[in-house]
C-alpha cells in the first residue's frame, strides 16, 4: 500500500519496512528479554501448526531484525528520518507502542502519521472513516502526508511506559479503546463471533472461519481465530467431523446437539 503511494509521489521514496507480529495478540510478559521473546515466538508456532503458513519460509521473521536495520540506517544517513505509518486499529497502535521503544535517542527525526478518526473517499466516492491503511486508496493515503509531525518528548517519555504496563498485564487479547488507549481482554473475546457463524448443520471449518473474519467488526487474524476455534471444540462447545490436527481444510464444525435443543427451547420461551 505504502509503495502505491510512493508512486504518486516521488518525494516520499524511501525503503518501506513492515513491523509483521500482532502485538494486539498473544502474550508480552517479558518480551524484552529473550526468555519472553521466544516463549511468545512458540506460542505462535503452535498456533501454526496444521495451518496454511506453516511451512512457508516468510511465516517466521524477527521484528527485532527489522529495528536494527532502520536504526543502522540512520546511523549511516543523518538526513534520514523514519516515518510510522498506522490505522485506527489495536494491531497498528500495539506495533506502534513496541516500535517506539527502540528509538528513543532519535527523538526529531521519527515522524508518525496515525489516520484515527479521520473521513477519506472510497473507491464508489463515499465517505467513510477507515480503521486499516489497507482500507483507503493510495490517491487518498497520498493525502495523509501532509498530517505527518514529529513523535513528541512527551511520547517518548509516556509511551514507552504504556507498553510496559500492557507487557506486565499480559492479557491475551488488546483492544484500541480510542485514541492509543489500549486495554486487555480474556482469551475467549471473540468467541463470541466464532459461534455466531455455526449451526446445527455442519460446515467447513474453514467456512466458518470465513465468515467470521468477514462478519467481525473488530477485526483480528485467521490463524488466531482458528486457535480459538479449536479450543472451543476442546471445551466441548463446537462438535468435530474429521482430523483438526491436518490441515483447516480437513475437518467440519457444527453446534453441539444439547446446544441446539437449548437454543430452541429458549426460542420458544420467547414466542410463547
Amino acid at each position: 500500500m505504502i509503495k502505491d503511494v510512493i508512486k504518486l509521489d516521488e518525494s516520499l521514496a524511501g525503503n518501506v519496512l513492515q513491523i509483521k507480529d500482532d502485538f494486539a495478540v498473544g502474550p508480552l510478559i517479558d518480551i524484552d528479554m529473550e526468555e519472553g521473546w521466544n516463549s511468545r515466538v512458540n506460542w505462535w508456532k503452535e498456533l501454526l501448526k496444521s495451518s496454511p503458513y506453516e511451512n512457508d519460509p516468510q511465516t517466521f521473521f524477527d521484528d527485532r531484525e527489522t529495528v536494527k536495520k532502520i536504526k543502522e540506517q540512520l546511523d549511516n544517513n543523518a538526513d534520514k528520518n523514519v516515518w510510522i505509518w498506522m490505522g485506527q486499529n489495536q494491531h497498528d497502535v500495539c506495533g506502534y507502542y513496541w516500535f517506539m521503544q527502540h528509538f528513543k535517542e532519535y527523538q526529531g527525526r521519527i515522524q508518525v502519521i496515525y489516520l484515527n478518526n479521520l473521513p477519506f473517499i472510497n473507491e464508489k466516492g463515499q465517505l467513510f472513516y477507515p480503521s486499516w491503511l489497507s482500507e483507503i486508496q493510495p490517491k487518498e493515503l497520498l493525502k495523509a502526508k501532509r498530517l505527518a509531525r514529529p513523535v513528541t518528548t512527551s511520547e517518548f517519555e509516556i509511551d514507552p511506559d504504556e507498553w510496559r504496563k500492557l507487557c506486565m498485564e499480559n492479557s491475551m487479547v488488546r483492544m484500541l479503546e480510542g485514541g492509543k488507549k489500549i486495554v486487555g481482554k480474556e482469551e475467549r473475546f471473540y468467541d463470541g463471533e466464532i459461534l455466531k457463524n455455526l449451526t446445527n448443520d455442519w460446515q467447513k471449518a474453514t467456512r466458518v472461519l470465513t465468515n467470521t473474519l468477514h462478519r467481525m467488526k473488530i477485526k483480528t487474524g485467521d490463524v488466531f481465530i482458528m486457535w480459538r476455534m479449536k479450543d472451543l471444540i476442546a471445551q466441548g462447545r463446537i462438535e468435530v467431523l474429521g482430523d483438526m490436527n491436518k490441515s483447516w481444510k480437513e475437518f467440519d464444525v457444527k453446534l453441539p446437539s444439547a446446544r441446539v435443543e437449548n437454543t430452541e427451547l429458549e426460542n420458544q420461551v420467547e414466542n410463547s
